[in-house]
């Protein structure tokens, strides 16, 4: 095997861990394991969640995560978070970038009407601590019911 091959292999290794580590926290957000879900953010991590607001550092987001899932919303599996179409750039051994669509529901609604929370992207940046991927910022462009998104940041992806 040579040089290009082994690099190669080693991005995309790196580009599935992180892809894993998106699964799990939407994973984790459904069993509504919001201490697991806080875990795979960094210590100081940003979450620019729109309507939700502006989340600074890791204990902040928990607090508000548990603030979000209470009521119907409080049960494993009362929503669902379909996350789709992740695309990775590495740019560096310990910094990378990612988008993903998100189809948010409620598992809780009647059969006749909608089920369907938000239709939104992921914008992240995430960075590899200690040999794991963590979630660095975590900026979400809100699209459907209501728009809550970053113009200027969606302009950026062309």
């Amino acid at each position: 095997m040579n040089e290009n091959m082994e690099q190669e292999l080693h991005e995309h290794l790196q580009i599935e861990k992180i892809r894993r580590m998106r699964l799990e926290y939407s994973y984790y957000m459904d069993v509504r394991d919001l201490d697991r879900v806080a875990n795979l953010y960094t210590d100081d991590a940003l979450c620019e969640f729109g309507p939700y607001g502006s989340w600074q550092g890791r204990d902040t987001i928990l607090a508000n995560f548990k603030q979000v899932f209470v009521g119907d919303l409080g049960p494993k599996f009362s929503s669902l978070h379909y996350n789709t179409n992740h695309l990775v750039w590495l740019d560096s051994d310990s910094e990378a970038r990612g988008v993903c669509y998100l189809l948010d529901i409620e598992t809780f609604r009647a059969p006749d009407s909608n089920s369907i929370l938000w239709h939104a992207l992921y914008d992240e940046d995430y960075i590899k601590q200690d040999g794991i991927w963590r979630i660095k910022r975590s900026s979400l462009q809100f699209f459907w019911p209501e728009r809550h998104a970053d113009e200027a940041r969606i302009a950026a992806h062309r």
